[in-house]
């Protein structure tokens, strides 16, 4: 099976490519240069030219607070792009394969969310990703699969566009300070990518069918608690303080419980392992890749 990979030097994107080798996948990722989920022309040159049987897009605007502060950039590239991908992979008969994220609930449930339930998203980025996800699957619902996931982390440095991760970034920060502060009342449940691209690569190994899926590392926590872990496991004595911001970030609101509960995937027998094994599996890939 072949793959055309839009955002292969993420952290979601660099780790589909190291594991697709093991599945039996040949995969391309062009450069940006040559294929900008933006750009329609270049999404329908390379499906032309590369002939793949999928299409998988890791590319997102996520920066939260830039989504408040950039509408317009936020609904092209979370929104528009998708679509117009979407109607690309329909015209190829190419399956599509897209990212989502947790952000389109509330966390008013307060218990973990499943495929079926209703989003109700609480900020401009959540609004665009919503948005992507039915009109990719408005447009092509019998080829597109929607993956849902959340506080993903991989990678030798990141997310480029964050300067970081949530791990390498509080590590960097508990160098310069002997007391860390962490929200405490936002549950989620933090995924490695590594985990995130071997569940997505199963998936489509097997023949799944199109569709939402929630793919989470398996349990959840608060982020202080996931701050706790990291410094425990990195063997770094800082004191955390939990922080309660009711769920705010200055003028954002974010979900506090937007835990995701993978149903369909694990039907199919697709379980990602819990979220302290993807922290370990990460400082493992950390320290192989010094």
């Amino acid at each position: 099976m072949k793959i055309l990979l839009i955002g292969g030097t993420g952290q979601l994107g660099s780790a589909i490519l190291r594991r697709a080798y093991d599945f039996g996948f040949e995969v391309t990722a062009p450069e940006r240069q040559v294929l900008d989920a933006r750009n329609e022309s270049m999404v329908l040159a390379c499906l032309k030219k590369f002939k793949p049987d999928v299409l998988i897009n890791t590319s997102a605007y996520n920066i939260v607070s830039k989504c408040e502060e950039e509408p317009y950039l936020a609904a092209e590239l979370n929104f528009v792009a998708v679509l117009k991908m979407a109607q690309a992979t329909k015209r190829f008969g190419v399956s599509f394969v897209t990212y989502s994220t947790d952000y389109v609930f509330d966390g008013e449930k307060n218990k973990p969310y499943r495929e079926e339930d209703c989003p109700k998203p609480l900020q401009t980025y959540g609004v665009s990703k919503l948005a992507g996800e039915y009109g990719a699957l408005n447009s092509y619902a019998d080829g597109t699969f929607i993956l849902r996931t959340c506080g993903v982390y991989g990678g030798k440095t990141g997310s480029r566009s964050k300067g970081g991760n949530f791990v390498l970034n509080i590590l960097k920060e508990a160098e310069g300070k002997d007391v860390i502060e962490v929200s405490s009342e936002q549950i989620a449940n933090p995924t490695y990518a590594e985990h995130l691209a071997e569940a997505s690569l199963r998936l489509l190994k097997i023949g799944a069918g199109a569709g939402i899926y929630h793919l989470v590392n398996e349990g959840y926590c608060s982020w202080y608690e996931f701050a706790k872990k990291i410094f425990e496991i990195w063997g770094v004595n800082r004191k955390v303080l939990p922080v309660d911001r009711g769920g705010g970030d200055g003028k954002i609101r974010r979900p506090k419980f937007s835990v995701l509960e993978n149903v369909r995937a694990k039907k199919l027998g697709i379980i990602l392992p819990p979220w302290e094994e993807g922290l370990m599996a990460y400082f493992k890939f950390l320290n192989l890749s010094k």
